[in-house]
């Protein structure tokens, strides 16, 4: 089933952290197994922020040789980042086995990507100027405390509750997904691509690579790809209309935008509530009204229909 939401402040920065965290929490019902955000945050100049795990959260519960594991492979991604010419600004971090580094890196992203994810057990979540992609097992509520997110300033954010169905139960399985290697793209989805296999192998063919199974990643990678290519958000999103085949409904994150698509179906469901300075969308409207604390009036997309907003006030 899963839920997923979104919002964006259109000439302003807010709690997005805090906004996000109790839209996710009206959605629990739809799906408990894990919870993820995509926060986009202020950039610091060119530094790049990356959120990256060396372990799954059940894996700590082997004790103390994972642990000693952990600070191995922590150390070995820090070697690697200092290989490649990373400068390590400040380091956090959010669990014993998930950090937050802002680093100064002017070099190929794929390239340190690639090498970083060599490591035993090491996964990027997201590499960006200002995405911040956290995910874990357990509800809004359990993950936002654990990382943290309360009062995280920002833009906008999606979010996803995911009810596990057809693969497991783990961080790697956890949406939302981090269009890899390219800054700033997330996306979370509810629904089912039903041509997953043929649009992977030939975002593949060109070169892209995945870390999971899930159609979710697909599109993230797919809109990515269009823009890479020259191609506008919107545009991009149009396309994938009538390009990828199934029934869903998603809501995508670049650096300054937030946009929603629904299949031509219209079979999940999405409530759109939008005013000049705020704009926020979820499977229910329970989600939305989360965040308000007076009356507002909200509306259903149309089948097929594409929407993107930008964040104005976005330095």
């Amino acid at each position: 089933m899963c839920g997923i939401a979104g919002l964006i402040h259109r000439r302003k920065t807010g709690d997005v952290g805090t906004e996000m965290t109790s839209m996710l929490k009206s959605l629990k019902h739809r799906g408990p197994d894990s919870t993820g955000f995509a926060l986009y945050g202020q950039p610091k100049g060119n530094e790049l922020v990356l959120r990256f795990k060396v372990a799954e959260q059940d894996e700590m519960l082997k004790g103390f040789d994972i642990r000693r594991e952990v600070k191995e492979r922590r150390a070995e991604v820090d070697k690697r980042l200092q290989e490649l010419g990373a400068k390590i600004v400040k380091e956090e971090e959010a669990t014993e086995y998930a950090f937050r580094y802002r680093i100064a890196f002017d070099g190929d992203r794929r390239k340190l990507a690639d090498y970083i994810e060599d490591v035993e057990g090491a996964e990027i979540l997201s590499l960006g100027l200002g995405l911040e992609l956290i995910k874990d097992l357990g509800d809004a509520e359990r993950v936002s405390n654990q990382y943290h997110l309360s009062g995280f300033i920002g833009t906008h954010g999606i979010g996803h509750t995911r009810m596990a169905t057809e693969s497991d139960v783990d961080i790697r399985s956890a949406h939302p997904y981090w269009a890899y290697p390219f800054a700033d793209v997330s996306v979370v989805h509810n629904g089912q691509l039903t041509n997953y296999w043929k649009g992977r192998r030939a975002l593949e063919h060109r070169g892209h690579r995945f870390m999971s199974n899930c159609d979710s990643e697909l599109i993230a990678v797919y809109l990515a790809d269009k823009m890479q290519q020259g191609a506008k958000l919107d545009e991009a999103m149009k396309d994938s209309i009538h390009e990828l085949d199934g029934v869903f409904t998603y809501i995508v994150a670049t650096a300054d935008s937030l946009g929603m698509a629904k299949d031509v179906m219209a079979a999940k469901p999405m409530v759109l509530y939008e005013s000049d300075d705020f704009i926020a969308l979820a499977s229910e409207e329970v989600a939305i009204r989360s965040v308000f604390p007076h009356e507002i009036d909200t509306w259903d997309p149309y089948e097929g229909e594409v929407r993107v907003w930008k964040a104005e006030g976005r330095a």
